[in-house]
């Protein structure tokens, strides 16, 4: 993929959010570097169409274990499954959240305690469930990645609970680096930006259909980062599945912004 060896062959993975878009992206990644992969999601059967589809692709033993990461002992027995069937576990990359809506409450008004306590409890306690779970086997063996799939909503005051949730993944991904450090685990989070998704395409096709403007032309106008295009699901899976890997010992800690550049402010 990246024309490299990333050392990935035989390491085993869990992706949470891996029914599709970037967790799915990323778990195709892992799998065509030679992963073993855990695809993890709410939904049981395009979970397990996405395995099956992965697995025929890539050769590589792809298993879909369902799982609703708001709860923690769901999220015990998915990593307790994947060390029965797979051996132990090497990986985790944490992409299970509700996508951001465009038309979700943004200003103090209308931000209700629910709205803030729903984004954190997927998208925070959630990765912090299976973060939890999975670093026991990481330092016994004295070797992990954790990599948190964030977003460019941290760094932009237009939501209050988008900003709270993508700046608590960062927090959290800051702790448990500084922690599991010393025993061979790196943590990194990743903010993508707007991407291309399934769920893009198709907002993008109904739209489309609706005022007869080309897809194209509809990307170009979403498209307001330096590199002037959208970037795709596949393009943040490649940063990801290098982090994922042991040739990525530099970085732990930090943010890795994969969103093809945002213009003007200088971030350092």
């Amino acid at each position: 993929m990246l024309g490299v060896d990333l050392e990935l062959n035989g390491k085993r993975a869990i992706v949470t959010g891996g029914s599709k878009g970037i967790g799915l992206a990323v778990a195709r990644g892992l799998a065509s570097e030679g992963a073993d992969v855990v695809l993890a999601a709410r939904s049981a059967e395009p979970l397990a169409a996405a395995a099956r589809a992965l697995a025929d692709e890539t050769g590589r033993r792809v298993l879909a274990v369902p799982t609703d990461t708001g709860d923690d002992e769901q999220v015990r027995e998915l990593v307790a499954r994947t060390v029965a069937e797979l051996g132990g576990v090497d990986i985790l990359v944490n992409a299970a959240a509700t996508p951001w809506s465009a038309g979700a409450p943004a200003d103090l008004a209308a931000t209700t305690d629910e709205i803030v306590r729903r984004e954190v409890e997927i998208k925070v306690l959630g990765y912090l469930r299976t973060a939890r779970a999975v670093a026991p086997h990481f330092v016994a063996q004295r070797w992990g990645r954790i990599i948190n799939i964030s977003g460019l909503g941290a760094r932009q005051a237009n939501s209050i609970a988008q900003t709270i949730r993508n700046i608590s993944v960062s927090a959290l991904t800051k702790n448990l680096a500084d922690e599991l450090g010393p025993q061979g685990v790196n943590v990194t989070v990743v903010h993508p930006g707007l991407t291309r998704t399934e769920r893009l395409t198709q907002r993008l096709a109904d739209r489309s259909a609706e005022s007869g403007t080309p897809v194209a032309e509809l990307e170009s106008e979403l498209a307001r980062n330096s590199v002037g295009r959208i970037i795709d699901a596949r393009e943040v899976a490649d940063v990801v599945t290098f982090l994922a890997s042991p040739r990525s010992i530099a970085i732990t800690g930090d943010a890795v912004a994969v969103g093809g550049g945002v213009p003007g402010p200088v971030f350092y």
